[in-house]
């Protein structure tokens, strides 16, 4: 098992490296500026994200299919995600998270635009749509299009489904000392029940649950901070410092720190929002709207809450807490309490 988790690593810094970190903010730069600064728009495109009655053809209302997306994003990705990012890179990890989901927005506009275009209506009534459609019927690519949907799905397994039953398992474990077999067991009898009604079970759950969900750990993030209001200023300074600087947590040097602070802030950013990995779009093909742009501008907001509001939250009680020095990663890290 070492072995394997020695090669598994060699392969995560060589894809995470610099090529890739240049290739994926370098889009949300380039998107950005050719969108004009899209970004400019994310009132209204709140507005409209909070209308639930239909506007089109489509499966589900807006509104459900951005809470859908939510639903993926908000939780281990910017709880435990954000947590890992500042063990691992540092204070200022959470800055370059932070920027990575507000230049990330003109990603997920972009994306989701292009697959409510070139979405198409199944046999059965259903949308379907998604970057594989993109790429068959926009680029005319087929193959690729087959081969993103068979990684698509391959992902899905380790981002989608382990690392998160695997950050609650090990929680609740830490916690309750329950089995994580019945931990894992209860999970996978809730998630089937939701997921074997298809899109529209799923997005009613989502409806639900995620504005709930949001709302109560944006609240909790509040009185943590309130709690020890005296620290957050200096925190902030840190963390902006620590971006530029390089302030790895057990104590990096300039540019070591600062290359593994944008590191893993901006594959941390990536891991929350999912700006441009495309499986939100997958989603947002299926939604009751009117036209492309205003289920892009809906779907953009999305990495807004995410990324943008709770991520930058979570980095800085994670960073206030000041335990971020002593070792503890993602999940423990989460749980050390600020009283």
């Amino acid at each position: 098992m070492d072995s394997l988790e020695q090669i598994l690593q060699s392969i995560s810094d060589l894809i995470w490296g610099y090529p890739l970190l240049i290739l994926l903010f370098g889009t949300h730069l380039f998107l950005t500026f050719r969108l004009r600064f899209i970004q400019r728009y994310i009132g209204k495109a709140i507005r409209i994200s909070l209308q639930r009655s239909p506007e089109g053809t489509g499966d589900v209302s807006q509104f459900g299919a951005l809470t859908t997306a939510l639903a993926a994003t908000i939780g281990t990705g910017n709880i435990v995600g954000v947590a890992t990012a500042v063990a691992a890179g540092g204070p200022g990890a959470v800055l370059w998270m932070w920027l990575t989901g507000v230049f990330g927005i003109a990603t997920k506009y972009s994306e989701a635009l292009l697959s409510v275009k070139y979405r198409i209506t199944m046999p059965s009534g259903m949308m379907a749509g998604g970057p594989m459609y993109v790429l068959e019927r926009g680029m005319k690519q087929k193959w690729l299009g087959v081969l993103f949907a068979l990684l698509t799905a391959i992902a899905a397994f380790g981002i989608g489904n382990m690392v998160q039953a695997n950050s609650i398992s090990s929680m609740v474990e830490h916690t309750f000392s329950v089995s994580p077999w019945i931990t894992g067991t209860v999970m996978t009898v809730l998630t089937a029940v939701v997921i074997i009604g298809g899109i529209k079970s799923i997005a009613r759950v989502c409806e639900a649950l995620v504005p709930f969900m949001a709302i109560f750990y944006v609240a909790g993030c509040l009185i943590l901070l309130g709690m020890h209001i005296q620290t957050v200023p200096d925190t902030i300074m840190l963390i902006l410092q620590s971006a530029f600087s390089g302030q790895a947590a057990l104590g990096g040097f300039l540019g070591a720190g600062m290359k593994e602070a944008m590191r893993y802030g901006i594959a941390r950013g990536l891991f929350s929002n999912e700006s441009g990995l495309g499986s939100a779009p997958i989603v947002a093909a299926a939604a009751q709207t009117r036209n492309p742009v205003r289920q892009a501008l809906v779907s953009s907001t999305g990495t807004f809450w995410d990324t943008v509001v709770v991520c930058a939250m979570t980095g800085i009680v994670v960073v206030n807490s000041g335990e971020w020095i002593n070792g503890l990663k993602g999940a423990e890290l989460t749980q050390v309490p600020l009283c």
